[in-house]
């Protein structure tokens, strides 16, 4: 299954950074990384991506900082918060900084595809 949806995964903790870009890129999806919250502005900046899995305690700029100023851009990529917070006091955070999502660590792979499936079916039919 070829997507060539861009997905930017932006997370310090190398080895769920590993294990998303070894399944995503099995999908089909054109997967890059970034480590820190200055690397992951950066790259959103100067890339087009259709989807940022983002977490939130990142060095240098946390993740709902780099949401916020993400959404303020035109044609912002959709982003989702993968965090180890407790998710039911991080929802509202989230959805003020215009995040789709937030899944919390531990996750399941299949949730992480069910959930970016969703985003890019709702991104097209513009729900």
């Amino acid at each position: 299954m070829e997507n060539k949806l861009k997905i930017l995964i932006a997370d310090d903790e190398m080895d769920i950074v590993d294990l998303l870009k070894t399944f995503l890129s099995s999908q089909g999806y054109n997967c890059e990384c970034a480590s820190d919250g200055k690397e992951t502005l950066a790259k959103i900046k100067e890339n087009k991506y259709d989807i940022v899995l983002l977490d939130v305690m990142m060095p240098y700029i946390d993740g709902y900082h780099i949401a916020y100023e993400v959404n303020e851009m035109p044609d912002p990529p959709i982003i989702i918060i993968i965090t180890s917070r407790d998710i039911q006091f991080e929802k509202n955070i989230a959805k003020m900084n215009g995040v789709y999502d937030i899944v919390q660590k531990p996750f399941t792979l299949d949730l992480i595809s069910n959930i970016i499936s969703k985003a890019i079916k709702n991104k097209t039919e513009g729900i």
